[in-house]
Parts: structure tokens; C-alpha cells; sequence
């Protein structure tokens, strides 16, 4: 048997003594066991106010982004240490892919939205700076810093990997040190990416903690500063919720919570449609994939009560063709539970929905895994149940089987079967299988307020979905109610919930300074040397840029309207253009930003490389002929990506805010420029 599992406790390996013995999913057989040592829970508070803590904001955010990547690629490196642990879990190798290549996905995908939508320093602005008096003088703006504290992140046993990784990124991203503590019974897994992790030497001291075993008084010791966030089931996320010490200090606590999910066949889809195919395919699919153990998996298939029995007979024979067994066979294609007590836990709450729902197929079917041992391990047939009157029937709403276990529902229109989705009080995810774009447009909305995320199916989505129970790194995870309530993943948003978000108000040259980044209204700093010529390292924010003028004549417009091919009337048409409400013929929008680029562009070669792109532009007052604009360019943010090009010059995006003025200095366009600034080299 493997040694003893060790918890990384203030930068240390503890644990000698043998605890509890954690047993092999496939065949019962011992694989691990916990350590018996206490942990002290001060000791690891501490070490990550005290080392964690400064270690990462030693770093920012744009330094932490190339150090989650520099992980992820050596996890992947040594990706096959894990799968052949994995296998202890009852994970195939399709399962074991989830975990472990999604985990490392997730960093890698947190490490590409760092690099592009997060500054470089510990400071984010969320802006936009607003006036707060009329005379420009005064401004108000938001901004986000890290919390200054510790994130305690408690996992499920069902993707010991990803679990870990898809908290862990956010929160290393945000200078969020955390202590992981993964469910106990796979464990032997999450430690192990852990030692890969820290032998990486990737991980700044204290960044990462884990915790094998319980949690002690690891919650008394937090304080507000710090956040929880947890992925199991409901009924212990109500109990941690209310631990006096985070409700005393108001510790924010995010649960992702198991849930009814559920899957909708629409009214009008038949058995002759490919839909018809892609909803069989997806309820099957949820109920085997980790033998259904997946936060995400469908529990509840709503059908029209027309297709019951086509839908009923459809899934029994895809579900008949599902070999289960030892993973490590090429032909197994569902595992055992993760544990022998899930087994008992599933089968207790099967037999509760069995004294109201029907059994359409089951282990009386004839499921007999494969592989040597297998009598010991810890298998459940996939378990398809049907509720004829499921409006009446309260169990098939409140219990989860969490296991490769769903419920047939049958329907009589689309607003009762969306009224039969609302009935499990709040989930992560639904599907909405339909052909007709009129129904999503309604059930949606509706649905959207029960449900942390939707999946409208068809066949031209097919091809390309991801599927009902994949949580991806750009969109949110989690849903309201019974789900937890809480948010994770989203893209940036995710970061953004372990930083602090707080208000500043002052003048704007106060909140350029504060912010690292260009307010309008704000003092700037003018010199001889155009802004454009400047290298990366040499522009400061606020250096800038007042062009000469250009009056705009009726050439210009007939000229760019030749060239565009914009002939738009009231550019053109004398007569309506009065009639407009502008009163006259105007210039053409893109005209103006084209001539202000033209007054403010240095030509000749220099450090800008490229402008690859505009933000927040608006064109605020018109522009007629006979008007004079010039333009302010001002250096408004820089981002240092830590990148160099093919002959080793670094460079870094630097976004000028441009306005543009007419001869009564009123603005009549505004836009951010993006460009690419080499470095001094």
C-alpha cells in the first residue's frame, strides 16, 4: 500500500501516522491512507498571512498570469503520474480527462485572460471615472485591490484535480494565498498534483497549503479579510454557512452546491428529429460520465407526455450498451463510485424515489461489470426512474441519487415543463432541447432566473457544444437556491471575486495617480518629444499630445465618402440633412477618427509596432463642414506582458486615450487606442 498521505502545512510535508484507510473504488483493495497527526491550523493561518501573503504580492498580476502558465505546462508534462491514480477513483480514462486535462485547461485559461484583461500592477480600475461636479474638479471612481487575506477552498470527492485547480487560479491571480482541502476519499489524488505542483518550484512560498483529513478549528481562525468557498453537497454548505465565526467577521463564503439539474425536451421535437437523437444522447451521457457523479449531471429529463415511452425506450437501449467496469479496460466505458459508502449513500436514496417513481431500467438488466475484483468494488447500475405525475411528486424535486441516476418527467406544455424545472428550487445548469427559436426565446428568461446556466441544443450547435454538464472557464459556474447561490469561474469575473472593490473619490489628477491610469480632466505632462517616439519603458502615464488643427471641407466628405463607399444622405442629400435633426450635412463619423489620426501619428518608424484595436469609442457631437477639430492623445495605461518578439525586443500594450475637439472645445469623438510599444531592448 502507498505511504501515508502527508498534508503541505507552512511549507512542509507533516504526516507519519497512519489514520484512515481509503480504499480502491475498482476493487475494494487499499490504495492509501490519511496521516493521524492534528494539523495546527494557526500555524498554517499564519504562514499564509505571513509568507504567502508577501510572496504574491512580491508579484502582479501580469507576473502571476506567466507563472500559472509556467504550471500548467509542467502539470501537463507529467499528466500520466496522475491518470494512473486516478484510476484508483473509478474514473476512465475519458473521466480521468475531465480532471486532470480540464484542471490544467483551467489554468491555462486563467493565465490567458490574466495576460490580456488584467494591468500589471496590484490594482485594478473597473472605472469609468465619473464627474461629480460640474466644473471638473471633482470624481468619483472604483477600483479593486487584493483582500489582504486567505482563501480556504473545500472540494468534493468527485474531480479531486479540477476542483482544486479551478479555485486555486482565481485566487493566485487575485495575491490570494489558499489552504485546499479536498474531500477524503480521493484525496490520495489531490495530494499527489500537490507534490507535483510543489516540486515544480513554481509555487511562491505559502502561495498553496493542503489539508488531508478535517478542517479542526480551521474556520474559527479566519477573519474578513479571508474567504471560503466550497463544491458539495447542500445540506453542508447550509452547515458551514452558518459557522459563527464567518457570520461574526462576515467572511464572504461561495458555495457550489449539488443540484436537481434538469434537461428539456421541447414540445416540438419529434422522435423523427436529430434533436430528438441529441437529447437521448445527452441525458445518457450525463448519467455515465464518472458514473454520474457530477454536479452537473442531468437528474431530471422533462418529455412531452406524447414521448414518454419513445424517449423511455430510446435511453434503455443506449444505456444497455454501456459496458462498466475496471477502467483500465479499453472496453469499460462507466466505472464504479468513488467510494463504497457513495454506493450505500446511492442506493439508500434510490430506494427513497422508488416509493413513488417506477424503475424503467437498472441493475435487473443485467449489469454486470468487467475486470478482475470487481465484486468488491463499488458499482451502481445506471438507473433510469420514471414520475408519471411529477407536479404531485415532491421526492423527485427534493433527492439527488448522486450517481448514474436520472428521473423521467412527463409534461403538458412548455410552461409546465418549465414550471417542473423550477420545482428543484434552484440548479447549475439546464438544457432546452428545441428546434423552434420562438420557444428558447421564451422558456429562457424564464428559466434564467432557477438556473445558474442554460444550454439551448440543436443541430447546428450540436457540432460544437460542449455539452449540458461542462462548466467552462469563461462562463459563470453555479446557480441560485439549492445550487449554493454562489459564482465561480466567468473569465475575469472570477478574479475579481477574491479582490476587494472600494470607491475613491478626488480630483482626477488624485485618481490617475491612484489608479495607474489616465482620468480626462487629469493634469498632463506635454513635451517636445511626440509620445509615439517614446519606448515602453520611457512613457509615463499622462504624457501627451496636442495636434495642430484640420478644418473639414466638403472635399473631405465627397473624398471619404468615395473611398468608403459610404453614401449615406446625410452626408450627401442637402436638402434632407436640413430637415435632419443636425440641421446640415456632417462629416462621416469614421472620417473624423481617420483625420484625427492623422494629426496625431508620428509616420516614421519608431517604438510602436502596431495599433491592433479601439475601446469605448463614441462620437459625441457632430461634426459639419466648415468645423475645425484637433485631437489630445495621452498616454492612459500601460501593461508590461512580460513578452518578447523573434529578435528577443521586449514589449508591452500601452492604450492612449484620444479626444477629439472642435474650434468651441467642445468633444465630438472619444476612444481608447491599443498599441503594441517595444521596449529599449
Amino acid at each position: 500500500m502507498k505511504n501515508t498521505l502527508q498534508s503541505f502545512i507552512a511549507g512542509r510535508w507533516i504526516g507519519e501516522q497512519a489514520g484512515q484507510v481509503l480504499r480502491s473504488a475498482v476493487n475494494g483493495r487499499p490504495v492509501a491512507q490519511t496521516h493521524a497527526e492534528a494539523i495546527d491550523f494557526g500555524e498554517a493561518v499564519a504562514f499564509a498571512r505571513g509568507k504567502g501573503l508577501l510572496a504574491l504580492l512580491a508579484m502582479d498580476f501580469q507576473q502571476r498570469a506567466e507563472r500559472l502558465k509556467a504550471l500548467a505546462k509542467y502539470l501537463a508534462e507529467h499528466k500520466e503520474t496522475l491518470y494512473a491514480i486516478s484510476a484508483h477513483t473509478g474514473a476512465t480514462r475519458a473521466d480521468s480527462w475531465i480532471d486532470i486535462e480540464g484542471g490544467v485547461g483551467t489554468l491555462l485559461a486563467y493565465a490567458s485572460i490574466a495576460s490580456n484583461e488584467l494591468p500589471s500592477g496590484n490594482l485594478v480600475h473597473e472605472g469609468p471615472a465619473m464627474a461629480l461636479g460640474k466644473k471638473g474638479g471633482f470624481a468619483g471612481t472604483h477600483i479593486l485591490v487584493p483582500r489582504g487575506g486567505l482563501a480556504v477552498h473545500i472540494n468534493a470527492f468527485n474531480f479531486p484535480i479540477w476542483g482544486l485547480l479551478e479555485k486555486f487560479a482565481p485566487s493566485f491571480l487575485a495575491g490570494m494565498p489558499c489552504i485546499g482541502k479536498p474531500a477524503t476519499s480521493t484525496s490520495y489524488l489531490t495530494e499527489a498534483a500537490v507534490r507535483l505542483m510543489h516540486r515544480s518550484g513554481l509555487l511562491p512560498e505559502g502561495s498553496l497549503q493542503l489539508v488531508i483529513g478535517g478542517t479542526g478549528d480551521l474556520l474559527n481562525r479566519l477573519d474578513g479579510q479571508d474567504v471560503v468557498t466550497f463544491t458539495g453537497s447542500a445540506d453542508t454548505a447550509a452547515k458551514l454557512r452558518v459557522n459563527p465565526n464567518l457570520v461574526r467577521h462576515s467572511v464572504p463564503f461561495n458555495a457550489e452546491a449539488d443540484s436537481l439539474n434538469c434537461a428539456i425536451l421541447a414540445p416540438d421535437v419529434t422522435p423523427d428529429d436529430p434533436e430528438f437523437d441529441l437529447f437521448i444522447k445527452e441525458v445518457a451521457r450525463e448519467m455515465t460520465v464518472k458514473a454520474g457523479q457530477k454536479c452537473t449531471a442531468i437528474r431530471r429529463a422533462i418529455v412531452p407526455r406524447q414521448h414518454l415511452d419513445a424517449v423511455a425506450s430510446k435511453l434503455k437501449e443506449r444505456l444497455a450498451r454501456i459496458v462498466a467496469g475496471d477502467p483500465a479496460r479499453d472496453d469499460v466505458r462507466m466505472g464504479p463510485l468513488a467510494s463504497h459508502d457513495q454506493q450505500s449513500d446511492v442506493a439508500e436514496r434510490v430506494a427513497t424515489l422508488l416509493q413513488s417513481a417506477e424503475l424503467v431500467y437498472g441493475a435487473r438488466d443485467g449489469f454486470t461489470p468487467v475486470g478482475d475484483g470487481v465484486a468488491e468494488g463499488a458499482f451502481f447500475a445506471p438507473t433510469l426512474l420514471l414520475s408519471r405525475n411529477p407536479l404531485n411528486d415532491d421526492a423527485v424535486h427534493d433527492i439527488e441519487a448522486f450517481g448514474p441516476v436520472s428521473t423521467l418527467m412527463a409534461y403538458e406544455g412548455i410552461d409546465e415543463a418549465l414550471a417542473l424545472a423550477a420545482r428543484g428550487r434552484g440548479s447549475l445548469v439546464a438544457t432546452l432541447v428545441t428546434r423552434d427559436p420562438k420557444i428558447a426565446a421564451k422558456a429562457i428568461p424564464v428559466a434564467a432566473a432557477w438556473h445558474g446556466r442554460l444550454l439551448v441544443l440543436d443541430a447546428e450547435a450540436a457540432a460544437e457544444s460542449t455539452g449540458h454538464g461542462s462548466p467552462l472557464p469563461m462562463l459563470k459556474h453555479g446557480g441560485p437556491g439549492r445550487a449554493g447561490g454562489g459564482e465561480e469561474l466567468g473569465g475575469v469575473r472570477a478574479v475579481k471575486h477574491y479582490l476587494q472593490r472600494a470607491a475613491v473619490q478626488g480630483s482626477p489628477t488624485m485618481l490617475a495617480a491612484v489608479t495607474g491610469e489616465y482620468v480626462r480632466g487629469a493634469r498632463v505632462r506635454e513635451s517636445e518629444v511626440h509620445p509615439f517616439r517614446r519606448h515602453f519603458e520611457d512613457l509615463q502615464i499622462g504624457d501627451s499630445l496636442l495636434t495642430h488643427r484640420r478644418t473639414v471641407g466638403e472635399a473631405d466628405i465627397v473624398a471619404f465618402g468615395g473611398l468608403s463607399g459610404d453614401f449615406f444622405y446625410m452626408h450627401f442629400d442637402e436638402i434632407a440633412a436640413k430637415e435632419s435633426s443636425f440641421g446640415k450635412r456632417i462629416a462621416h463619423g469614421y472620417f473624423v477618427l481617420s483625420a484625427a489620426a492623422g494629426l496625431f501619428v508620428s509616420p516614421a518608424p519608431g517604438p510602436v509596432l502596431a495599433n491592433y484595436g479601439l475601446d469605448t469609442l463614441r462620437f459625441i457631437k457632430p461634426v459639419g463642414i466648415g468645423d475645425t477639430i484637433r485631437a489630445r492623445l495621452t498616454c492612459k495605461r500601460k501593461t508590461d506582458r512580460n513578452k518578447k518578439d523573434a529578435k528577443g525586443v521586449g514589449q508591452g500594450v500601452v492604450a492612449w486615450d484620444v479626444e477629439v475637439t472642435n474650434q468651441d472645445g467642445e468633444l465630438v469623438a472619444a476612444y481608447d487606442i491599443l498599441t503594441l510599444v517595444a521596449k529599449r531592448g
